[in-house]
């Protein structure tokens, strides 16, 4: 049993909603659990989808859309009751989520939603290519130049830190990089979850004591667990 929508009403004050999709076009990252949530039912997605959209109230004017995968693996019928709820609602901000294959496409979203602002989140975990590459498993390499490029596409980036194998410098750099080039960061405190990935319980500690400024940041969204935001589906 999970729960698919929640509020932030501190900072960045938003809506979210956890939507059924179909399964992430990537779908090989080795830390995540997410896909799980992925259905080939079209039925089934519509129906959870339709019930858990009902719940927004357009209180912010803000709405967050997370699904396991990007939302180009919402199905459409989802995507034009996003439409018809944001409409009715007065909604003027949407957040979606993107894999890094999708990232020439964003407009096709903008399109769809004439008139109101879209935000994309990429799930970049680390800007060490060869971490990212070789133990998150997710298959794609950035330089500075593109990063630059990438920020003037994507509002902001996640970086999933404090894991096995990962070292203060990589997150430091990590978090350096993505204050500097994207308009906010999400940053996720790795919690087991059942795969291949361990939490580094030091780097933890670490993280907490060296970077608890981090809170006061505005461009930054500190998540110590993953049920964070409020949704999540087990």
């Amino acid at each position: 049993m999970g729960i698919r929508y929640s509020k932030v009403s501190e900072g960045n004050k938003r809506e979210v909603v956890l939507l059924k999709s179909f399964p992430c076009k990537y779908g090989k990252c080795s830390f995540c659990n997410y896909i799980e949530d992925n259905s080939l039912d079209e039925n089934e997605i519509e129906s959870v989808n339709y019930e858990t959209l009902k719940e927004v109230t357009g209180e912010f004017s803000a709405l967050e859309v997370i699904n396991s995968g990007s939302v180009f693996e919402l199905p459409k019928s989802t995507l034009e009751k996003i439409r018809e709820v944001v409409i009715e609602k007065e909604i003027k901000l949407v957040y979606f989520e993107i894999y890094y294959g999708y990232k020439n496409r964003l407009d096709e979203i903008r399109n769809f939603f004439p008139g109101i602002e879209i935000r994309f989140r990429m799930g970049m975990e680390t800007f060490d290519n060869d971490f990212r590459i070789n133990f998150y498993n997710k298959n794609f390499e950035v330089n500075e130049k593109e990063i630059k490029e990438l920020s003037e596409k994507l509002f902001s980036v996640c970086l999933l830190i404090c894991v096995q194998g990962q070292t203060k410098e990589m997150i430091s750099k990590d978090i350096e990089l993505g204050l500097k080039y994207f308009e906010s960061i999400t940053i996720n405190i790795f919690i087991d979850n059942g795969t291949v990935v361990k939490q580094d319980k030091e780097l933890v500690e670490w993280f907490i004591k060296e970077y608890a400024h981090l809170l006061e940041n505005k461009k930054v969204e500190l998540l110590f667990d993953n049920k964070d935001l409020g949704v999540f589906e087990q």
